[in-house]
Order: C-alpha cells, then sequence, then structure tokens
C-alpha cells in the first residue's frame, strides 16, 4: 500500500457541510434518513416524479452533505444503488450468509477475494450490506490508485465511499466507526485467467492487517463464489493492454468479439459469505509493526477465505442453473 494520503482536489470532492460527517453517525440512522418505503429489507425507493425533481433541485443547489473522503450518503443511496439492484436481485440471484457476522455499529474490517475481470463483486457486497444488514451499513471500499486516476471513475467512486488503499485512510476510516472493504489480491485477483478461478493469489505485505491491529476491530473473512464465471477471461491482450495503460485487456467469450454486448456478465447464481470475525482488540497497537505477527493473521485470514470458498462452491452446484 502506498503510504500516504490521497491529495483531495476540493473542485472535485467538495465538502458541503465539514461539520456532519456520515462516517461518524450510526450506519441505521444514516440509512433511514433517506429511506421513502416501510420495507427496508429491500431497499430504498427510487425517487420519482416530484420527488425525484425535488432531489435533482435540492442537490443542484449544493443541498446535500459529502465527508472528508468524499463520500455522499444519499447520491449512493438514492440515485446508484438502484441501477445495480436489478443485477443483484434478478440477473445475479445473490444469497448472502453470515450477516451476523458484520457488527451493526462500530468499525471493522472486511476482506474479500477479488475477482471478475470487472469489479462487480465489491458493488454486489456493497449492495448486500446496505440492502439486507439489520442496520443497512455503507461499506467504505479501499481502490488502487489507477481508479482515482481515471476521469470520471474516480469521482464517482469517492461519491459512493471508495478511498485510496493506503493504511492512513484506512485506520482513520476504522477508528472513526466504519465499515472498510479491502480486496488484498488486487488486479492480480481480478484480471486472472478462468482456468485459476476460486485460487486466491497473495494477499501483498498485510497492510490491512496492521491497519486492523492499530485500529483495534475485527477483521472478517469474506468469500464471494460468482464473480468467477460473469466475464470469464481466457487470455489477456497484454500488448494492447500496455498501450492503453491498463493491467490486462481481457479476452472473454464474448469481449471484443460482439462488441458492446460482450460487456454484459453473464447471468452466473451468487453466494456472499460474511465469515467469523476474526478479532484484534486483545493485541496492542504497536504488535502492528511486528513483521511475523501480520504476516501470520494475514495468512489466517487468507485461509479462512479459500476455505470458505471451496465450501461455497459445493454448496452452490452449477454456476448457471
Amino acid at each position: 500500500m502506498p503510504a500516504h494520503d490521497p491529495v483531495r482536489d476540493p473542485a472535485r470532492d467538495p465538502v458541503r457541510d465539514p461539520a456532519r460527517d456520515p462516517v461518524r453517525a450510526t450506519g441505521a440512522a444514516q440509512v433511514d434518513a433517506y429511506r421513502t418505503g416501510p420495507s427496508q429489507a429491500v431497499g430504498p425507493a427510487v425517487p420519482a416524479g416530484p420527488q425525484m425533481r425535488d432531489l435533482a433541485h435540492r442537490r443542484a443547489r449544493g443541498a446535500y452533505q459529502v465527508d472528508e473522503f468524499g463520500f455522499d450518503a444519499e447520491f449512493t443511496e438514492r440515485l446508484i444503488a438502484p441501477l445495480f439492484r436489478p443485477l443483484y436481485r434478478s440477473w445475479f440471484r445473490v444469497a448472502v450468509q453470515g450477516l451476523p457476522n458484520v457488527p451493526d455499529v462500530g468499525g471493522a474490517l472486511l476482506v474479500a477475494n477479488h475477482s471478475g475481470t470487472i469489479a462487480l463483486d465489491a458493488i454486489m457486497t456493497q449492495l448486500a450490506l446496505l440492502d439486507e444488514h439489520p442496520a443497512h451499513r455503507h461499506l467504505r471500499m479501499l481502490g488502487a490508485d489507477l481508479v482515482f486516476q481515471t476521469p470520471f471513475l474516480g469521482t464517482l467512486a469517492r461519491r459512493t465511499g471508495h478511498t485510496l488503499a493506503c493504511a492512513a485512510d484506512a485506520q482513520r476510516l476504522l477508528t472513526q466507526g466504519a465499515l472498510v472493504g479491502v480486496w488484498p489480491e488486487g488486479f492480480k485477483g481480478v484480471g486472472k485467467r478462468y482456468h485459476e478461478r476460486y485460487r486466491l493469489t497473495r494477499f501483498g505485505r498485510g497492510g490491512f492487517v496492521a491497519a486492523a491491529l492499530r485500529a483495534g476491530v475485527p477483521i472478517i473473512p469474506t468469500a464471494i463464489v460468482g464473480a468467477e464465471e460473469t466475464y470469464p477471461m481466457l487470455a489477456d491482450a497484454r500488448p494492447l493492454a500496455r498501450l492503453l495503460g491498463l493491467p490486462y485487456f481481457p479476452i472473454t467469450p464474448t469481449f471484443p468479439w460482439l462488441g458492446p454486448l460482450g460487456a454484459i456478465p453473464l447471468p452466473s447464481r451468487w453466494i456472499i459469505e460474511f465469515g467469523e470475525p476474526i478479532r484484534t482488540d486483545g493485541y496492542s497497537e504497536r504488535d502492528a509493526d511486528d513483521a511475523m505477527l501480520v504476516f501470520a493473521l494475514t495468512d489466517t485470514v487468507r485461509e479462512a477465505i479459500q476455505e470458505s470458498l471451496y465450501r461455497l462452491l459445493i454448496q452452490r452446484g452449477p454456476a448457471f442453473g
């Protein structure tokens, strides 16, 4: 992980009301303020008609709140989440397990496997916690530099809860009581070939474990089955990837052969399981500097996720059944 904080651009991420930080608010209270329907278990309703016009006018006047990282809870819930909800419910038919392992309040670090050529796994995990967790928690995700260097995508990522994957930002969010998500495999995981599916790559140097130790928050191993089949990556056109400045250029059964239609993910069945938390409150902050301890905990988290993946694959059965 980089050892520095990302540089905020006030023109791109204005803090409308810095005195009120959604990260510090209780997740349930923050979400309930935006919900309009009586059934919260299926997520907030999409505003329509006069509600949508009022929302648009109010936001055009700058009447909304953005925290110090650029996160806009209302924008995420009312405008972005409804776009992905049909994928979550009807296309991928996501089944969620282990929600009681995710605390209702307070900081926790969610660590998950990464896959799928396009990182839909992070979005589906974010939606699972927002819609189905009893406290409807927002997941604050740590992203790679490339995400924030990409025009439009970087701004959108910040608005929906992402921040740069650096130890300082992760620790600050965790200390403030946020639920933070990290995918330690990075581009090596999301860009692996189909024949390597569900086999975890390296988890880096354990920077996420050190951040959790310093904040004294639990680590929640999270296993995601289903993303590997959405865009089966058969080959990597590396010369083209280097030309475009990308970590890989995927060749799948449908892309680039079908053009824009190749961007439609295959309708695999998903399971997201939040595993039993690994507690860190028994350690001192100094233990975060113990390289052997950090390595051992990192390996423990990785093994827990790998074992869960094998078990969930048997439980799921056929990917498209």
